[in-house]
């Protein structure tokens, strides 16, 4: 069994991230039947299976998951879900030495306003400062052009592309592995990281 992650609310500017809960489903329902285009690799529910979404969100705990929802400072509303996985410890030791940032959608309304980039930047603060860990993973389907992007803005560094990896989310590929993209920002290059994600963001808060 995984480590749970004891984590509190995080709090940002422009977006707030919860421990996820079923009280989140009447928002994420709706969140998620916005315009759908960006989602071709990822994996997000329709309305009508949210609630099974969350009941298998919450059954992952035990395998090392810790799912948030993202809700939107503004007006208050659940807008993506995003999470913490598959922590790592140290051999011998039980303090983490790794985990991943991913589980990771958004509303078309809530996308390119700076949620994103601040979840992250909320995420990887707590991973580094709060638990301590060596280095965080992101990954996505190596085809997945815009996510590899995103992910590249943040800072990470791409370290290759590992073929069979992950479960495919792709329409008509269910059952099947997809090549990942992997990602890591590493405890060295956090303060670097940090200090330019602060940067990006200042625009958009102020805007």
């Amino acid at each position: 069994m995984s480590p749970r992650l004891d984590v509190p609310v995080l709090h940002g500017s422009s977006v707030r991230l919860e421990p996820l809960a079923m009280r989140h489903a009447p928002d994420l329902a709706r969140a998620a039947e916005e315009d759908r285009s960006s989602y071709g690799f990822t994996l997000v529910p329709r309305a009508t299976e949210i609630e099974d979404y969350l009941a298998a969100q919450f059954a992952r705990v035990d395998e090392g998951l810790t799912p948030f929802a993202q809700v939107r400072v503004r007006d208050g509303m659940a807008v993506g879900c995003t999470a913490f996985w598959d922590p790592r410890t140290w051999p011998d030791r039980q303090d983490l030495r790794a985990v991943e940032v991913g589980w990771t959608w958004l509303a078309a309304s809530a996308q390119g306003a700076g949620i994103n980039l601040e979840a992250k930047l909320l995420l990887f603060t707590h991973a580094f400062e709060t638990l301590g860990v060596a280095r965080v993973d992101l990954k996505t389907d190596a085809r997945n052009e815009r996510s590899r992007r995103a992910i590249e803005r943040l800072g990470a560094c791409f370290e290759g592309v590992l073929r069979s990896w992950s479960p495919s989310w792709a329409p008509g590929e269910a059952g099947m592995l997809r090549d990942s993209a992997m990602f890591s920002v590493i405890a060295a290059e956090w303060p670097t990281v940090k200090a330019a994600l602060h940067t990006r963001l200042t625009p958009v808060s102020g805007g």
